[in-house]
């Protein structure tokens, strides 16, 4: 599986559908807690969904389960916690949850490629990038991650 993350931050409408088209990603899997506040703009959930079917011919999902809850977050947003105890946090979080079982169970074998999605710009302190290597780290071998 071929398993690419991207965030939607500082990049163009344009720029965000053309990478995940010409990826050719099948399924977009929003691991944002939220996802339609106003700051989204083209990302907002409904319309991030059809713009990705209407331009990408791509599957949209918003998985709550795999995103940070509202207190890691915040914690980390506000400096109350650092960057080691956010990763520590979010992968007991995802153990307690089941998420990379859910994942694998949901859309692995189903969609290739798949894309996780959230708001930062890159990949170094994103949960994006944590549950992808979370899901590497279960499927082995099976599985190659690309940040957008």
């Amino acid at each position: 599986m071929l398993l690419y993350t991207i965030g939607f931050t500082q990049k163009s409408a344009e720029k965000f559908f053309e990478t995940l088209k010409f990826r050719g990603v099948k399924m977009l899997v929003d691991v944002r807690l939220f996802n339609s506040t106003q700051l989204a703009g083209f990302a907002k959930k409904n319309d991030l969904k059809y713009f990705l079917k209407a331009i990408c011919n791509c599957e949209y999902a918003h998985c709550v389960n795999y995103a940070p809850t509202k207190k890691i977050l915040d914690g980390y947003k506000k400096e109350k916690i650092t960057w080691n105890e956010y990763e520590f946090q979010y992968k007991n979080l995802m153990d307690e949850r089941k998420s990379v079982e859910d994942f694998i169970k949901c859309f692995y074998d189903v969609y290739d490629p798949v894309c996780l999605l959230c708001a930062e710009p890159t990949p170094e302190h994103c949960h994006r990038r944590l549950f992808a290597e979370l899901i590497k780290e279960e499927l082995k071998d099976k599985v190659e991650i690309e940040h957008l």
